[in-house]
């Protein structure tokens, strides 16, 4: 249930960081566990299954399918997961009524603004409910009030789901409401 804002200059790792952290990119020393597995001892279709199940991403740019709607894109995880249940597909629509979006569910990314799409992407990141929630830069393209309503939603949803959120921001509004904040200079996580 903590949460972190790591923040750091251009080129100090962060990127790196989360990538590892999201069992995307293997680390060169050292270990991960996530509840107590390491998923880098799986296989990769084992490590791909975790990776979906347990940990949810939400990036600078959002990756949201054009030609899909804003509902569509918030079960992608689920189709990844194998099947779209009927409880996730009302899953899904609740968190885009909580993003603010209910009236929004049949609209492409291109029909959507920024921060909405930023708040689809949000839900897509939650609907499997995941321990851990990675977010890359997630306001970096915004407007600052945008940038604050967006940061209150990530940090609100992932409390109410009980999960962990680590957040790399270059924004310090975003970092003190995220809460604790450690740097990353040269490869290295100090205070």
């Amino acid at each position: 249930g903590e949460r972190l804002a790591i923040m750091g200059p251009s080129g100090s790792g962060k990127s790196t960081l989360l990538a590892i952290l999201g069992v995307l990119e293997e680390p060169s020393a050292g270990s991960v566990t996530l509840d107590g597995v390491d998923p880098f001892a799986k296989t990769p279709a084992e490590r791909a299954a975790f990776r979906n199940r347990r940990i949810g991403f939400v990036f600078q740019e959002h990756h949201l399918l054009a030609g899909c709607s804003a509902l569509d894109n918030v079960l992608v995880p689920a189709l990844a997961h194998g099947s779209v249940t009927p409880e996730l597909v009302a899953r899904g629509r609740r968190l885009l009524d909580h993003v603010g979006l209910a009236h929004r569910v049949d609209h492409r990314p291109g029909e959507l603004s920024g921060g909405e799409r930023q708040r689809v992407a949000i839900a897509r990141a939650l609907v499997l409910s995941p321990r851990l929630v990675l977010a890359d830069e997630p306001t970096g393209q915004l407007d600052s009030a945008t940038s604050l309503a967006i940061t209150e939603l990530l940090v609100n949803l992932t409390d109410e789901a009980g999960g962990m959120l680590v957040v790399v921001t270059h924004a310090d509004s975003v970092a003190q409401r995220v809460g604790h904040v450690r740097k990353l200079v040269d490869g290295r996580l100090g205070p």
